[in-house]
């Protein structure tokens, strides 16, 4: 194996470094995926396991929620004890996950295992472009990070495909659990292949990370996100609202016990130069904003569709396979504009949501009895442009006005704002659908307008907070402390 002798570089280049890309991308890619393939099976779980609405909405948001929080610990891990050994551990935990997740006997223990699924995906995550940037010479970096875009790309077209397939072809009797399970050969085989071909890359032992801030950034999220999911199946009581004051005081202490650590000089979960970064604070808000818009949405579509009007997992997974379609077409073009008219993207990015998520809401708001799958297609295609042409002209946007010394913490952390967002989307989406669902079944509609008209009013979420980020778009500040060609989202620069 090939070793560093400093943080920044490999002393030469590693022959097998596109074999070890091939497995980050592996692994990356059973990542993604797995968070589309999980929506289209959801309404078997329902049915198989008699969940409840609230527990549904956990099956997604435990996953995002212990992503979010792991990104930033994980990622310091990876510098204290080597980027591949935790990736390698993170790929044998994401496995030993998945199978949990395929035999889980109850809701319950399938919800605990998202979550450990989630902190594994959060582990081997941060190390894989962090390996890759040290085991590429730059001038090869470009070509192999464009490979991840389109590892992304077509995970989130195949997730819905694949998703479908599986669970509609009940192999074996096992309904939706292989969803879960096909990652078991695939995450050994990775296991194997990275402690072959990725080269070790050390640790700094002497680095430092910040447990009693992740403590209370954990304890803050988690005591907002869970009485937003769990507060109406309780009839909403007063230690709902309590625990969310509570949340905002714990947010308080965080912030406060970094000013701290960073007038002590010791290290931070969340970097405090960034926290009295208004520029990027704004932009961790319309990230977090942007990013709460569309888990919710495929979680409503997919019960909408087989729940509502019977349609197999596959057929839903195939309607909502144009929103991928277009995420992958979109994160093509825009590779192209490199970090040029980021504001005018991102404000046609909030449009073109808008105009596709609008119109959907539109066509639900007046179906009755029957639903016609070709009427999803140009709406989702419009609005999964918009997602593919939004995320990359957000992170850059946000991350030009970050100081290059803190541009990987930066980058990590504008994940973290974007797994939180994704986590409260589906709770305050849930709180709508669920809500005026269970109401149109009281009043004896039929499930399937009974299922529309709730998804329709569900929707508004969504045109309202996509309407927000196109509003905002123009209140970036013009670039001040760097080129714009040094912002990216795409790519940590903690290497």
């Amino acid at each position: 194996m090939t070793d560093t002798h400093s943080p920044g570089v490999l002393d030469a280049p590693d022959p097998r470094r596109w074999l070890a890309l091939f497995v980050l991308l592996i692994a990356n890619f059973m990542n993604l995926i797995d968070v589309t393939i999980v929506n289209v099976a959801l309404p078997s779980m329902r049915d198989n396991l008699g969940a409840t609405d609230s527990q549904i909405e956990w099956v997604v948001a435990a996953y995002i929620l212990a992503f979010a929080l792991g990104l930033l610990p994980f990622g310091r891990l990876g510098d204290i004890f080597g980027r591949t050994r935790l990736f390698l551990i993170g790929v044998m935990s994401f496995t030993v996950a998945s199978a949990l997740c395929g035999l889980a006997p109850n809701i319950e223990f399938l919800i605990v295992a998202r979550v450990i699924q989630g902190l594994a995906g959060a582990m081997m995550t941060p190390q894989v472009l962090a390996i890759a940037t040290v085991t590429f010479p730059p001038h090869e970096r470009g070509q192999a990070f464009s490979l991840f875009g389109l590892s992304a790309g077509l995970a989130s077209v195949c997730g819905p495909i694949l998703g479908g397939i599986l669970v509609s072809a009940n192999l074996f009797g096992m309904d939706w659990q292989p969803i879960f399970l096909v990652n078991i050969p695939i995450g050994i085989a990775a296991v194997i292949a990275g402690w072959l071909l990725i080269p070790r890359l050390p640790g700094h032992p002497g680095l430092k990370n910040d447990f009693v801030g992740i403590v209370l950034f954990g304890v803050a999220i988690l005591a907002i996100v869970f009485p937003i999911i769990e507060g109406r199946a309780f009839g909403w009581p007063l230690w709902a609202f309590g625990m969310i004051a509570a949340g905002f005081g714990f947010m308080a202490a965080f912030v406060g016990w970094t000013r701290g650590r960073a007038r002590a000089g010791e290290p931070q979960l969340l970097n405090f130069d960034l926290i009295t970064n208004r520029q990027f604070m704004f932009g961790a808000f319309v990230t977090t904003v942007f990013a709460s818009g569309i888990p919710g949405m495929f979680m409503v579509i997919s019960l909408l569709l087989q729940s509502g009007f019977d349609l197999t997992p596959l057929q839903s997974g195939l309607t909502n396979t144009p929103f991928s379609v277009g995420v992958l077409i979109a994160s093509a073009i825009a590779g192209r504009f490199g970090s040029r008219y980021l504001r005018g993207r991102l404000a046609t990015s909030g449009a073109l949501l808008v105009l596709g998520i609008g119109w959907l809401r539109l066509y639900l708001a007046g179906v009755t009895e029957t639903i016609d799958q070709l009427a999803f297609l140009a709406p989702l295609l419009i609005a999964g442009i918009g997602l593919g042409l939004g995320f990359s002209s957000l992170f850059q946007l946000v991350l030009a006005n970050v100081p290059r010394r803190d541009a990987g913490a930066g980058s990590g952390a504008l994940q973290a704002f974007q797994q939180v967002g994704g986590a409260l989307g589906v709770a305050f989406i849930g709180q709508i659908f669920f809500g005026r669902l269970s109401g149109n079944l009281a009043a004896s509609q039929g499930a399937g307008p009974a299922f529309a008209e709730a998804a329709a009013l569900a929707l508004w979420y969504q045109v309202v907070c996509f309407g927000l980020v196109l509003a905002l778009a123009f209140v970036f500040r013009p670039f001040q402390n760097q080129p714009q060609g040094h912002a990216s989202g795409a790519v940590p620069a903690e290497a």
